[in-house]
């Protein structure tokens, strides 16, 4: 029966507010788990597959802009080793960055570093720089030959896929035997680049994972890869 144009069922919900709270509840769980579930599946992405990095330096240019967005892989890094031409991702080795000691950025940056975490933002690179490979494990590094090439165990490669505009591969004379399991890596902006020419080799333990992609801006999409600059370049002795 309705009484007064209310439903029996609307008439009971008026007077009992618990039904609608049961559904508020229920509808704020499911909200809560539908977040914290895509806060795991990002979380573990950028763990173990693939990380957004926000590109801080000129020292790839034109290869990669300050302000870029680049994707790097570390599903590379489980089933295959460094190669010549890779432009990687790796923790400072050494205080390459020359920064100072961190200080509490208070609550802002606690939430910005918890959703760079979690892969909703990229990486702003504080603490990792992103260079070139040049040299892997065994390989000797000269700079230059008479036509002004960096050569590898003995051949000369031609840099002009990815140098910068203007730059010389080098602006100093040097020659480096790459110790097993370290990497030779080098700024495509040669001039505006503090790599292993000034700081040396480090570990490819400290290598986070390989840039494949420039993803932001729209504009900028484009693969990152060396060509066949390495293609000629023997084993080392």
């Amino acid at each position: 029966m309705i009484e007064d144009g209310v439903p029996p069922g609307d008439q009971e919900d008026a007077e009992d507010p618990k039904p609608a709270r049961r559904r508020w509840v229920a509808l704020v769980k499911e909200t809560a788990i539908v977040v914290a579930l895509s806060l795991i599946i990002a979380t573990v992405v950028r763990i173990f597959l693939v990380q957004a990095f926000l590109i801080p330096s000129e020292s790839m240019q034109d290869t990669l802009l300050v302000g870029d967005r680049v994707m790097v892989s570390k599903i590379s890094m489980h089933f295959g080793d460094v190669e010549r031409g890779d432009v990687v991702v790796f923790e400072d080795p050494d205080n390459w960055l020359r920064r100072q000691p961190e200080s509490d950025g208070g609550v802002g940056d606690s939430i910005k570093g918890f959703f760079e975490f979690v892969g909703v933002l990229p990486d702003d690179s504080e603490g990792h720089l992103i260079k070139r490979v040049i040299g892997i494990g065994g390989d000797t590094v000269e700079c230059c030959d008479d036509d002004g090439r960096i050569t590898i165990n003995g051949v000369a490669i031609d840099e002009s896929h990815y140098l910068y505009p203007g730059d010389e591969p080098a602006q100093e004379d040097f020659s480096v035997t790459v110790p097993e399991g370290e990497l030779f890596v080098l700024g495509d902006h040669r001039s505006n680049s503090g790599d292993s020419r000034f700081n040396g080799s480090f570990s490819e333990d400290l290598v986070v994972g390989k840039a494949f992609a420039v993803v932001w801006p729209i504009s900028r999409w484009s693969g990152v890869g060396a060509g066949d600059t390495f293609d000629d370049v023997p084993a080392p002795e």
